[in-house]
């Protein structure tokens, strides 16, 4: 019995007080090999050797349970004190946060216009067909069409294309002048290397009594506005088509990656399309009611903007959510 007990008491961690346990009370153990003793002993004797046996297995556990309590009372204290924190000290440096490198481009976009007077609106991204199409001179079954594959809905609405929707409610609610902006979220069936379903842009328009604005108004701006998003670059306007105004230009900066001297990115052309603008064709100014104006419109992608800002060589890599990619812009 002492020995036993010893056994138990000598145990300093829980582990070993775990494999005395399984000495004195496993199926194999102490108590287990004296109750197989019983049927040796002679009947009248049982009953006396089973009782004794029970007191031994009673008292053997009040002993264990007990060293069992202290050395987990042990275990806890050392554990507490390995993870004690001292709250006197000054806490680690917290992980610094970013905005996402669309919207950092989609700011420093905004905060150019904004600077230059120019008010930023925004409208509802489930649009109808006259807003989206009709009322910027696209007409239905008009082929210029084809060059936005639209989400549409069962009841003829659809997922807006672009945000010029919003200048077109914006001169239907206001009278000239107007300088706006229009920054959002726009939608294509569209996803490859350089597309995706959901991107951003932002458009900008003003309208003001006829003569007052001008092609060379808008080449100053958006030549002024180019150098501020990337520097020394050269800026060439290209003419081209776009049913919402007439003239029409596509406008390219010299490769940011080559320095114009052409390259893989530029297609070895020295040049990189940026962005389109126009004069606001007449025919949308009769949509909206307008007399006697004229204007500028142009409208850019803000994904395309922050990945040759940033190098970024795949546009999806910007919604995967990819930590790694993400935390190179804190």
């Amino acid at each position: 019995m002492k020995a036993l007990e010893e056994k138990i008491l000598r145990a300093d961690t829980l582990e070993a007080l775990e494999a005395v346990r399984v000495e004195i009370f496993g199926k194999k153990g102490y108590i287990a090999s004296e109750f197989a003793k019983m049927k040796e002993i002679p009947g009248p004797e049982k009953k006396a050797f089973a009782e004794g046996l029970n007191r031994l297995k009673a008292q053997l556990q009040r002993i264990y349970d007990e060293k069992r309590e202290a050395l987990k009372a042990e275990a806890l204290e050392a554990k507490m004190r390995a993870e004690a924190i001292d709250v006197t000290l000054y806490g680690g440096r917290p992980n610094k946060g970013a905005l996402h490198p669309v919207m950092e481009t989609m700011d420093k976009i905004i905060d150019y216009f904004v600077a230059l007077n120019f008010s930023v609106e925004s409208g509802e991204m489930v649009e109808d067909d006259f807003h989206n199409f009709e009322a910027l001179n696209l007409p239905k079954y008009h082929p210029a069409r084809d060059m936005q594959d639209t989400f549409y809905f069962k009841d003829g609405m659809l997922l807006r294309t672009h945000t010029s929707p919003v200048q077109i409610r914006t001169m239907k609610s206001q009278k000239p002048p107007i300088r706006m902006i229009a920054p959002g979220a726009v939608f294509r069936r569209d996803y490859d290397l350089t597309h995706t379903p959901m991107f951003h842009q932002v458009e900008g328009l003003v309208v003001d009594e006829k003569g007052k604005v001008s092609f060379a108004n808008l080449k100053a701006i958006l030549t002024d506005f180019l150098h501020y998003m990337f520097g020394d670059v050269d800026v060439r306007f290209r003419p081209s088509f776009f049913p919402f105004t007439e003239p029409s230009a596509e406008v390219d900066i010299s490769c940011i990656f080559c320095g114009g001297e052409g390259c893989r990115v530029c297609s070895h052309t020295g040049w990189i399309e940026i962005l389109g603008c126009g004069i606001v064709d007449p025919n949308v100014f009769k949509a909206v009611e307008y007399e006697d104006v004229s204007g500028y419109a142009f409208g850019l992608g803000v994904e395309r903007i922050a990945m040759l800002m940033h190098r970024i060589p795949d546009l999806r890599s910007l919604f995967e959510g990819d930590l790694r990619l993400l935390e190179q812009f804190r």
